[in-house]
């Protein structure tokens, strides 16, 4: 696990956690897959097969497990649910939204795909996602795209959302409703179990005993009084961990869904 093994013990490293999405959680849980930190070791070089072995993790390219879903762009194939395409409005009406993005307020990634630019804008109210066409241009009107196939009502539900909140920042600040609902306020469940669940994994990875991962996670004098409780906490960090090894090994293709990250982020 290289440096991320020495640093599981601060809580405080992973509170970027409860603010991450589907998404942005599915690249949390991947990235510890050992295989795939293998398999992008012996590409990192190089290779004509990429796109081929990306597909086998659900990548369109091999994203660098180094980086944390702060700093990383994975291009997911297919895409995720709640992602958008963006292209050039040919029949746009004279009162239609135009691509602005330097206008757009937050932090913003761009990565090449292959294809398209992967537009990411970090807002306290979460992460805004979208896939632009190389064809659109800063100030051109921009029509909405989805890809065809399975489960389209369900994945053009999710995007709605991030089609609105798009077309609410065409060079303007627009508060939508309940915009900043989740920028303040106390973590849910879920996301607070992804958190320790990474931590978890983490720990184990570095060598760190169950009740070392307890004292992280609850607190020294918690687990002091707890402990020999009927094992009740020690049952805690083994849940913990298979939770969080069921994500790696396979289960973080869930997190792409609207229907499993729509409660809180997946349970």
């Amino acid at each position: 696990m290289g440096a991320r093994a020495k640093e599981w013990h601060p809580s405080a490293a992973y509170l970027y956690v409860l603010m991450l999405d589907g998404p942005a959680l599915a690249w949390e849980y991947l990235r510890r897959n050992p295989d795939y930190r293998a398999n992008y070791g012996l590409l990192a070089g190089g290779s004509d097969d990429e796109a081929g072995q990306a597909a086998r993790w659900g990548l369109r390219l091999l994203e660098d497990p180094a980086r944390d879903a702060r700093q990383a762009q994975p291009a997911w194939l297919p895409d995720p649910d709640g992602l958008p395409q963006l292209h050039p409005d040919a029949a746009a009406a004279p009162d239609a939204p135009v691509f602005a993005l330097w206008r757009m307020p937050g932090r913003k990634q761009l990565a090449h795909d292959g294809q398209r630019l992967l537009l990411t804008a970090y807002r306290p109210e979460g992460a805004l996602r979208a896939a632009v066409s190389p064809a659109l241009e800063h100030g051109m009107a921009y029509a909405y795209g989805l890809a065809a196939g399975a489960r389209l009502r369900e994945r053009w539900r999710a995007a709605t959302v991030t089609m609105e909140r798009f077309d609410g920042y065409d060079g303007r600040e627009v508060a939508l409703p309940g915009a900043h609902a989740h920028a303040h306020g106390r973590p849910d469940r879920i996301a607070l179990l992804h958190m320790r669940s990474l931590q978890t994994l983490d720990g184990l990875a570095a060598g760190a005993t169950q009740r070392e991962i307890a004292q992280a996670l609850f607190g020294a004098a918690v687990v002091a009084e707890r402990w020999h409780d009927l094992g009740e906490m020690r049952a805690q960090v083994r849940r913990l961990a298979r939770r969080g090894q069921a994500f790696v090994d396979g289960g973080y293709w869930r997190l792409l869904q609207s229907e499993a990250a729509g409660d809180g982020r997946s349970g």
